[in-house]
This record gives structure tokens, C-alpha cells and sequence, in this order.
């Protein structure tokens, strides 16, 4: 799967808004018992990236945790 998203954010923002996006997504796949990889290009050739490989023998040994993801605060300038 290969998701696109197109902002109007200025770089800065981007760069700020990045990390928390990708530590929110990973949150939501780390519950799955899947291999990913989640990469952010920012308008300004930043690159943030964030990887997990799961290699479960069978579906009854995937480890099922609640997890609450704490909100993400953003600070506009």
C-alpha cells in the first residue's frame, strides 16, 4: 500500500508535524502483526522514516496490547 498526502503546510510545519504523524501511525500498525515501513518526504527534502518487521509463527502469538495515543500538540508560528 502506498499512500500519498499533499499539504499546504509551510516546511517548517512539515517538519514539525512529521515525527508526531509517524509515531501516530506507527501506534495504529504496531497492534497488527505486519511488517511496514512509514516515510515522510517533506517539501524541503527532509526525510523521516520509521520501520518495524514482524515475523509472528502463527496468529494466536501476536502480542495484543492496548495502547492509547496521546494527542499531538502543535504550535503554530
Amino acid at each position: 500500500m502506498n499512500i500519498r498526502f499533499t499539504s499546504s503546510l509551510t516546511p517548517e510545519d512539515e517538519n514539525i508535524i512529521a515525527p508526531a504523524l509517524i509515531k501516530a501511525v506507527a501506534a495504529i500498525l504496531d497492534v497488527l502483526s505486519i511488517a511496514y515501513m512509514i516515510r515522510i518526504d517533506t517539501s524541503d527534502a527532509h526525510v523521516y522514516h520509521h520501520t518495524d518487521a514482524k515475523s509472528y509463527a502463527s496468529p494466536e502469538s501476536v502480542p495484543m496490547r492496548a495502547q492509547s495515543v496521546a494527542a499531538a500538540r502543535f504550535e503554530f508560528r
